[in-house]
């Protein structure tokens, strides 16, 4: 519906005029349908990148990826998912600004508090069983749940400083958080166990033929959600939604050619890339970005990226997509568990029909049955994920619902 909005509401097409009251919901639909629509758009990245876990495992990426060895079409698919967690975590900061807008500093710290600890135990459990199928397992694998839960537990505390420095401290850990890559502590060392879990990923024993490896180190994610938080107020009531699309220009945009002008110096926030002979594996090596702990240089582009997303999903509010992609963004814990179990039984399935036919995987042998059991997997995973959305709307007294 076309319509214009002026200081006293917002005139439809019909002629009619909206109270102010309504205008500002409006715009707080229109804000909080942006966030939900980019929140979607990762989780769909991330179902191309799990899906490619599921069928492709025995074609293994390193981490960055060898753009030398790596074949291009396996590259740029695993490149993908490489928005999913910076965004995620960057929106999970900015979502509990917007939770604390009406709530107390003392109740969104507690409610942080209390999701962190929930998503530590999902990580531990069903999301663990979901991926190995071993109850217990052997390995706990410390992932994007856990560090997204202990990060919540660490912003429940720093929530409480003045924005300036959360600003601050946020940048220095994204920014500066290279300068600590030199230092590797050994098992011997009474530091080996935090410093596994902040910035060194590494395998801790557990006892009982049990070990935890820390995969998501969870140092420079701190930075990030504190970041996401920091620019809260520009998603804050009364906001003027052009303000913040020309901040979410600028912010964009300047990640990006930051981006560039780091990676083509080439000394910091990253391994060096190489000109290689083929322009596309020098691309490649370019773009080759290292995850775990997510480098300076894989953050900005990523980040970057997020802004531009969250700008053009506000401006395209008419458009069908947003809408469907925000019903994935409505529940993306719902989402998250239910392609994860869909994932692994469909492969189970596979392995006891056929067996392993690449090793000790069962797998495809091309990356084009890949991307079709992605067209193939969203109507069945969205339809569910619509249904449980609505749930957490309607049933606001179910209280644990809002847990996922």
């Amino acid at each position: 519906m076309a319509s214009w909005a002026g200081n006293k509401g917002v005139i439809g097409a019909a002629g009619g005029v909206a109270p102010p009251k309504a205008d500002a919901a409006a715009k707080a639909r229109t804000r909080l349908l942006s966030i939900d629509a980019l929140r979607g758009l990762v989780m769909l990245f991330m179902l191309v990148d799990h899906v490619r876990e599921t069928w492709y495992l025995h074609m293994q990426v390193t981490d960055p990826m060898n753009a030398l060895t790596v074949a291009p079409d396996l590259f740029f698919t695993r490149l993908l998912s490489q928005l999913c967690a910076p965004v995620f975590v960057a929106l999970t900061g900015l979502s509990a600004y917007l939770y604390g807008q009406s709530h107390s500093r003392a109740e969104t710290s507690l409610f942080l508090l209390k999701r962190g600890a929930f998503l530590i135990f999902l990580e531990l459990t069903f999301v663990g069983f979901a991926w190995s199928a071993q109850f217990p397992p052997q390995t706990f694998w410390l992932q994007v749940i856990w560090a997204i839960g202990i990060c919540m537990i660490v912003l429940a505390g720093l929530l409480h400083l003045p924005r300036a420095w959360q600003l601050v401290i946020g940048a220095v850990i994204v920014c500066g958080h290279n300068l600590l890559d030199g230092v590797v502590l050994t098992p011997e060392s009474p530091f080996y166990i935090p410093w596994a879990i902040l910035h060194q990923r590494s395998v801790i024993e557990l006892g009982g033929g049990m070990i935890a490896k820390t995969t998501y180190p969870v140092l420079p994610w701190i930075g990030v959600i504190l970041l996401g938080y920091a620019v809260g107020p520009w998603f804050a009531r009364g906001v003027d939604p052009a303000q913040r699309l020309r901040r979410l220009l600028m912010l964009g945009v300047a990640l990006l050619v930051g981006f560039f002008v780091i990676r083509w110096i080439n000394v910091y926030g990253e391994k060096p890339w190489v000109h290689t002979g083929d322009t596309l594996r020098t691309v490649m090596s370019f773009l080759a970005l290292t995850k775990y702990p997510p480098s300076l240089l894989f953050l900005m582009p990523s980040l970057g990226l997020g802004a531009l997303f969250l700008r053009l999903f506000e401006r395209k509010q008419e458009s069908r997509l947003v809408p469907m992609l925000a019903v994935l963004g409505g529940a993306p814990m719902f989402f998250y568990l239910l392609h994860l179990y869909v994932l692994k039984a469909l492969y189970l399935i596979a392995f006891q029909i056929w067996g392993a036919n690449h090793g000790a995987f069962f797998g495809v042998d091309s990356l084009g049955p890949v991307w079709l059991w992605v067209l193939g997997l969203i109507i069945p995973l969205y339809l569910p994920t619509r249904w449980f959305a609505a749930l957490k709307q309607r049933r606001k007294d179910i209280w644990w619902l809002k847990y996922l």
